[in-house]
């Protein structure tokens, strides 16, 4: 009879605390993902909440996806504790170089659009202004007119 395998060997371990490792960096590519966003795009704390929680929410259909592919099914706690070191590990070396990258570029991105819809701004502010003069101008010319039939 012949049944199979129960255990793990200890470079079986290792190789899946490391694969969990190398997740747990992609991981972090993921949640920059969400950084940038937050950073380009100001938005309430709901709609942060809302991304954590799909963060979060990939991460445990990852980790289980990754206990039925790798591991057999069997989840195991240094799959998330690998995972949550590779993150940390990404989060405070690569990810703080991103992220300044991120910054800049996002800031220049903001300059050159403001370099372009400023004019065209001021543009449309001038036409504005020049449109309220005209109704208003339009207006004392119709109440002349109504006061000069009166008279």
């Amino acid at each position: 009879m012949n049944v199979p395998e129960t255990f793990f060997t200890i470079s079986e371990e290792l190789r899946l605390f490391f694969l969990s490792c190398a997740a747990g960096g992609i991981f972090g590519i993921y949640y920059d993902v969400f950084r940038t966003l937050r950073l380009t795009v100001p938005h309430h704390g709901f709609f942060v909440f809302l991304e954590d929680v799909a963060f979060l929410a990939t991460y445990a259909l990852f980790l289980s996806a990754f206990a039925s592919a790798e591991a057999r099914g069997e989840l195991r706690a240094y799959y998330a504790l690998g995972g949550m070191l590779g993150f940390i590990l990404y989060y405070f070396t690569i990810g703080k170089f991103v992220m300044r990258l991120m910054a800049r570029i996002t800031s220049l991105i903001k300059t050159v659009l403001t370099m372009i819809v400023k004019p065209a701004v001021f543009v449309v502010g001038k036409f504005v202004g020049i449109t309220k003069n005209a109704v208003k101008s339009n207006k004392n010319a119709s109440q002349h007119l109504q006061n000069n039939s009166e008279i």
